[in-house]
């Protein structure tokens, strides 16, 4: 392999597809003693767990069902 004159590099294809390295796909450059680290990006975490519990219960008390909370909030 060699870089091109924009700084790019072709991963073959039999590594692309053996990793996973579709289109899109992000991947970090990690630098080692014994040089770079092509390493693929994964979501350690799922996005909406990253959310979670973010409003504080939006407003449910302990104990409260969210038929209940609903019910309150479109004031019926």
């Amino acid at each position: 392999m060699r870089i091109s004159k924009r700084g790019q590099v072709t991963i073959p294809k039999p590594l692309r597809d053996r990793y996973g390295l579709h289109p899109g796909v992000g991947v970090d450059l990690v630098p080692t003693d014994q040089g770079l680290l092509i390493r693929k990006r994964t979501a350690a975490e799922h996005p909406v767990d990253r959310v979670y519990g973010i409003l504080g219960g939006a407003g449910l008390g302990e104990g409260v069902s969210v038929d209940d909370y609903i019910e309150e909030i479109r004031g019926r």
